[in-house]
């Protein structure tokens, strides 16, 4: 079909041709192409096997416009499972959308999904505390690859990841509590981001400039030679800041490979993050001239065999050290030093999947330690040690930890109905307590042609960070006798789909018991690392994605409008602390985005988002004692402007086009409008 004389420019893709009357219609004089992707199933597939869509290059007359309606397997269960079967919310965000989203950063990017609560400190992916659900920025399972690179020393470095946007090929998001599938870190929910491999052979740049001497160089290869593929990228970016002591310097490095072979599929992948930023007001407003150096090392591999039964053996490493100045300079007299930290993972796991007359069985075990090393964390070592890379400092204190978890689950997909039951047994060296049960069941119902109701029950745990447990400082006191935090937590939405129109609507509570926050009951108190006695979330969950160019044509000059909005009650038992994380939840939050065409090859993607959160920030002011002050509502508007030429996509980003006054953590200003000009380009060879 492709050797057409004379082929429309709009190409359409069809899942299958089942439940489509109007198929044979639809590809009149079109080319038309049939398949179904598998994308990633975390556990059982390797992001080789898990490409989300490719974008269609252009025909001699001009730009193509693809329409989608495959349908995609996601991580909401240790099985491979459809997105439409999916028994929880999983927003997938792919690698065509990120492209056109005004963002420089993951980071970035997730401040657009309705159910996710991303509290920047600074621009450009220095650091952000990224939240799900009314969760704190310690209970989400952070994923690269389906390889967990939480970090257990503190989820403020979770972020810390050796990938740039232009790597990415897609991000999902798992809402909801997901022990028993990514283990118990996952306490609120779970962020998988899925690169890109070695498919074909191309060199490609992604590189922009912008206002506060910010500029950014990416750069990244694929080759692939028979069986084999890899894929290596660099990034460099840096920023004067936006206001005193916001600059930055960030290096990313990563590469990743395959191999096929009849038996069996290999993975493996390393990466290197370096960044050093001012911390303006990071951790206390009290002392705004801090500053933070931070580097991550990062190795894994892994393989799936191909047979009966599945096995899928993992194993990866991951180091990661900061140096945290609370005085960039001129340090006061009481100061003796700088702290310093390195926490080290090491992690493997084996699991195996069969399916059968009655469903897919998966079964498996993981094994984690965790350790630090630290001049402020965990107990007296023995004998201090010298700091690497350092010209001075020594690690003074140590502690480790390690855990052991045990999977168990079993899917039942029927044409109508979906059922996944599964148990996580957890045992943790730090409690002494045994091994503890982590029970959960998801269901979901086709009720009719494009509706389907689903429901879910799941326990979850929470181990506390090293931050938690020992961190004590002139505005900090860490508690080493805190206890896991625990939920049980339940769901039930409805979703609708059909080739132009996604729609859901989800309810939620989450029953939380011993949840860990920093607190203190007056502005002048340091902050305590404490047991809430009980935290329980509440809430509604809804969106609507519409794709009127599907509907109508690829002419249409609107390709994509969706809103989104989430809202969450919180009733908490809590004695009228003061909040630092955990009570200063995200209360509302809308989200909107539009994305159309201009002319010939120009286009333009806008987004909005309003939220509103509830708790309080401790102001300082000059001269003038420190009070509590709400948080205030706000508005943001952000606007991409692309041209695509080719293999030449040139475009400019407009952030915070209305220059709103912002804070999403403390008293940390957010920046105000900023203008960003880039342009990417793709070789093939």
């Amino acid at each position: 079909m492709n050797n057409w004389k004379h082929a429309a420019k709009e190409t359409v893709r069809f899942r299958r041709f089942e439940r489509r009357n109007y198929s044979a219609f639809r590809s009149m004089h079109k080319v038309i192409n049939i398949g179904v992707v598998s994308a990633s199933t975390l556990l059982f597939a390797l992001p080789a096997n898990a490409q989300a869509q490719k974008p269609v290059e252009q025909t001699q007359q001009g730009a193509s416009t693809q329409v989608d309606l495959e349908e995609v397997e996601v991580t909401a269960s240790r099985a491979p499972i459809a997105l439409n079967q999916a028994t929880k919310i999983v927003t997938v965000i792919p690698a065509q959308e990120i492209a056109a989203a005004p963002v420089t950063s993951i980071q970035d990017l997730l401040e657009y999904a309705a159910g996710v609560d991303v509290r920047q400190r600074g621009e450009g992916g220095t650091q952000a505390d990224i939240s799900i659900r009314g969760g704190t920025f310690d209970q989400i399972a952070v994923l690269l690859n389906g390889i967990n690179l939480s970090n257990p020393q503190t989820g403020h470095y979770s972020f810390d990841i050796p990938v740039n946007l232009s790597d990415i090929e897609r991000i999902e998001v798992i809402s909801g509590p997901s022990s028993r599938v990514f283990g118990a870190s996952a306490f609120a929910g779970a962020i998988n981001i899925i690169t890109k491999s070695g498919q074909s052979n191309r060199i490609s740049t992604d590189n922009y400039a912008g206002m506060h001497q910010l500029w950014k160089l990416e750069a990244g290869i694929d080759h692939v030679a028979g069986q084999f593929g890899q894929r290596f990228s660099a990034g460099y970016a840096h920023s004067g800041g936006y206001t005193e002591n916001t600059d930055y310097k960030q290096l990313n490095l990563f590469w990743q490979s395959q191999v096929k072979s009849r038996e069996a599929d290999f993975q493996f992948q390393a990466g290197y993050n370096d960044k050093g930023y001012g911390a303006n007001s990071f951790y206390s407003a009290a002392y705004p001239n801090q500053y933070d150096k931070t580097r991550r090392f990062f190795l894994s591999a892994g393989g799936e065999t191909k047979g009966k039964i599945r096995f899928t053996p993992k194993v990866y490493w991951t180091r990661h050290t900061d140096r945290f100045e609370l005085f960039r300079s001129d340090p006061a007299s009481w100061y003796t030093g700088h702290n310093y930290h390195e926490t080290q993972v090491f992690g493997t796991n084996l699991n195996a999947a069969t399916t059968w007359s009655l469903g897919t069985t998966s079964m498996g075990v993981e094994f984690r330690s965790e350790g630090v090393r630290s001049n402020v964390l965990g107990n007296e070592m023995k004998e201090p040690q010298d700091v690497p890379f350092e010209k001075e400092g020594q690690y003074t204190k140590s502690y480790s930890r390690s855990n052991i978890s045990y999977f168990l689950e079993h899917n039942v997909l029927l044409n109508q109905f979906t059922l996944s039951l599964g148990v996580l047994a957890n045992y943790n060296s730090a409690l002494n307590q045994g091994v503890r049960f982590y029970p959960g069941v998801d269901a979901s119902w086709r009720f009719a042609d494009n509706f389907r109701l689903y429901g879910s029950w799941n326990r979850a745990l929470r181990m506390p960070t090293f931050t938690d447990l020992f961190y004590s400082s002139k505005t900090n006191i860490g508690n080493p006798d805190l206890k896991p935090e625990e939920s049980e937590a339940f769901e039930l939405g409805v979703k609708y789909g059909t080739y132009f129109l996604r729609a859901h609507v989800a309810g939620f509570y989450r029953k939380g018991k011993n949840m860990i926050d920093w607190v203190k009951q007056n502005p002048d108190d340091l902050w305590e690392s404490r047991n809430l006695t009980e935290v329980d979330n509440m809430g509604v969950e809804t969106n609507v994605s519409f794709l009127p160019a599907e509907l109508m044509g690829g002419n249409c000059f609107v390709r994509k409008v969706e809103l989104g909005y989430a809202y969450i009650h919180q009733k908490k038992e809590s004695a009228d602390y003061i909040s630092n994380y955990a009570l200063d939840y995200l209360k509302h939050k809308f989200t909107a985005h539009l994305n159309h065409a201009i002319w010939r090859g120009f286009s333009a993607s806008w987004y909005l988002r309003w939220q509103d959160r509830a708790g309080s920030y401790t102001k300082y002011e000059a001269q003038k004692p420190a009070y509590e002050e709400p948080y205030a509502p706000y508005c943001v508007v952000d606007l991409k402007l692309n041209w695509q030429h080719k293999a030449l996509n040139l475009y400019a980003e407009l952030n915070n086009l209305f220059d709103a006054t912002y804070y999403d953590l403390g008293n940390i200003p957010q920046p105000g409008f900023w203008f960003k000009a880039g342009f990417n380009y793709t070789f093939s060879y």
